[in-house]
């Protein structure tokens, strides 16, 4: 999920660039402000309190359920089967589990299992829904980070936000991240939901920096420099900065779901202060 050569070179950080510095610019030059719960906007804060993240669309089931429309017993089982899956999937893996193992541990019988899901994959993939979906909502979150300890604070309160998630999917970000497991559009999935959490990390730590200088180029009666990264306000590859923080925030994640003992809300403050000064914002 966060790897960008092998197989995911086919996804590349081009696109994310350019219209990241799109939306910089713009908001540099004032033609936007960060919207409501998007990138930059911060108001839903630590935790997705919009309502949305209490959402589950897995809950719909997998490929045979939605041709249909499922009531409340309909809907248990689905939740019965995912639960299932959810625990077998953290226990053995991605490979070694089977449709028989999910059935036992639900105390079902196949036939339930394929009214609802047609295969292993399909039950993964819809587990994978729901992660998803969360880290979407965190990446909506992401706030302006500016130069001071309500910049701090936000950034800090962000990156709890993304540990509690990463906490509520592990077993499926886990399997995410062993590319090998997956098919490569299941991968693929991923992978462009993590380019986007990337985008928004590089809009929200970038924007406030870049609008100070052009504010302060524009007071002195000047067209400011040809590039912003000239006044040290923002790293020359903010873009590959903002992947690089991203992966650590997800290899200590992933360490702290295999129970590795390490202090979770120290490691939130260390990662907090890494991204921060490696935006230059220290």
């Amino acid at each position: 999920m966060t790897a960008c050569g092998g197989r995911a070179g086919r996804i590349t950080l081009d696109g994310v660039a350019q219209d990241t510095r799109g939306k910089r610019d713009a908001l540099v030059e004032g033609k936007t402000a960060p919207p409501v719960g998007s990138a930059g906007g911060g108001t839903r804060g630590a935790g997705g309190t919009s309502g949305t993240s209490r959402v589950r669309p897995s809950l719909g089931g997998g490929v045979p359920a939605q041709e249909r429309e499922l009531g409340p017993q309909g809907r248990q089982t689905v939740k019965k089967l995912l639960e299932a899956g959810l625990a077998e999937f953290n226990e053995r893996g991605f490979q070694t589990v089977r449709v028989d193992d999910v059935v036992r541990r639900a105390k079902t019988s196949h036939g339930t299992f394929y009214l609802y899901f047609s295969s292993k994959d399909d039950l993964f993939r819809t587990l994978l829904r729901d992660a998803l979906h969360d880290m979407e909502i965190i990446t909506g979150d992401f706030p302006v980070v500016t130069r001071n300890d309500a910049g701090r604070g936000a950034l800090r309160a962000w990156v709890g936000q993304f540990f509690d998630t990463y906490a509520a999917h592990a077993p499926v970000l886990r399997i995410l991240t062993s590319a090998d497991d997956v098919n490569e559009e299941v991968y693929g999935e991923g992978l462009q939901v993590m380019f986007r959490v990337a985008e928004a990390m590089t809009q929200g730590m970038t924007a406030a920096a870049a609008a100070g200088v052009a504010a302060a180029a524009g007071a002195a009666g000047a067209a400011g420099p040809g590039g912003l990264d000239q006044a040290n306000a923002v790293p020359a590859h903010a873009e590959l900065t903002a992947v690089a923080c991203l992966m650590m925030l997800e290899r200590i994640n992933y360490l702290l779901s295999v129970d590795v003992g390490l202090p979770r809300d120290e490691m939130v403050d260390r990662l907090s202060a890494i991204i921060y000064a490696a935006f230059h914002l220290t």
